[in-house]
């Protein structure tokens, strides 16, 4: 007669997931094993140094025949360097999030958090402590430099909140081109095609609303790139900039500015968390 036992109970499904501040430490590592990071991240270093320091000399070079340096003087290098350096990071934010749309891996990071969002919030994080760091580090040796071997014909004053303030809003600024980029990578999931909605906003439509026609001239104080640079710069420079828009077209303080910028990133944002929320991976 033969013994008939009853079937062991399954057991529970395990429901553990990774916690942010694991889903964090996870996306920080990712970030650091991508070859590409550390080549993009020293790109950008080497080109904002450098082109301070070459664009100071140049500005020294040149004052003998056309006055002393003023202020405008002073920051324009920081201005020209963040606005060439920024497409490295540009590049790498949108790779950093479409990378792994391309490869697969974003599967895994979703199936780790099915939530999905802390996913988002947890790579923006990562970049945003990165790059704004790697910025502030470049500016700061960068003003090094310039007061090293230009201080008597260019002199930074530090102690000026005005030119503090345009130095911290310069790494502020690319930090938030580049994590504009990312959303739009999250959004679209294609590297070539957020790149290119990025630098076209930055460099190609600033072109088109010079268009002599009243509607794109109104609006082009608050087209990205033009409004979220006013950061960049003290004051008086804003004010001065004023200028070059027609009579009757808004004008916006260096923080009125930056919060348009701002806002052209949360909208992004907000598409790309709508999208990652609602369709598959």
């Amino acid at each position: 007669m033969s013994t008939v036992t009853a079937p062991a109970p399954a057991r529970p499904a395990t429901t553990a997931h990774l916690s942010f501040p694991r889903l964090l430490r996870s996306e920080w590592i990712k970030f650091w094993t991508v070859r590409s990071a550390a080549w993009s991240l020293s790109i950008f270093f080497v080109v904002t140094v450098a082109l301070v320091a070459l664009i100071s000399l140049a500005v020294v070079s040149s004052s003998p025949n056309d006055g002393p340096p003023g202020p405008d003087d002073v920051l324009a290098p920081f201005n020209v360097a963040a606005q060439l350096g920024q497409v490295a990071l540009v590049v790498l934010a949108a790779l950093a999030i479409t990378g792994e749309y391309t490869t697969g891996m974003i599967r895994s990071s979703l199936t780790a958090a099915p939530r999905r969002t802390p996913v988002l919030w947890a790579k923006l994080l990562v970049l945003t402590v990165v790059f704004f760091v790697v910025a502030i580090v470049a500016n700061a040796l960068g003003a090094l430099l310039q007061q090293l071997f230009f201080s008597d014909d260019l002199p930074l004053d530090l102690s000026d909140p005005q030119i503090l303030r345009a130095l911290f809003g310069t790494a502020l600024y690319t930090t938030t081109i580049a994590l504009l980029s990312f959303a739009f990578g999250a959004l679209v999931r294609h590297s070539a095609a957020a790149i290119a909605i990025v630098l076209g906003a930055l460099l190609v439509l600033p072109l088109l609303f010079q268009i002599p026609w009243k509607p794109l001239q109104e609006m082009q104080p608050f087209l990205p790139g033009i409004a979220g640079s006013t950061i960049t710069q003290t004051d008086a420079q804003v004010e001065a900039g004023w200028d070059q828009f027609p009579p009757g077209v808004a004008h916006l303080t260096a923080w009125e500015g930056y919060a348009v910028l701002a806002a052209y990133l949360v909208v992004v944002l907000v598409a790309a968390l709508v999208r990652l929320k609602k369709s598959d991976a």
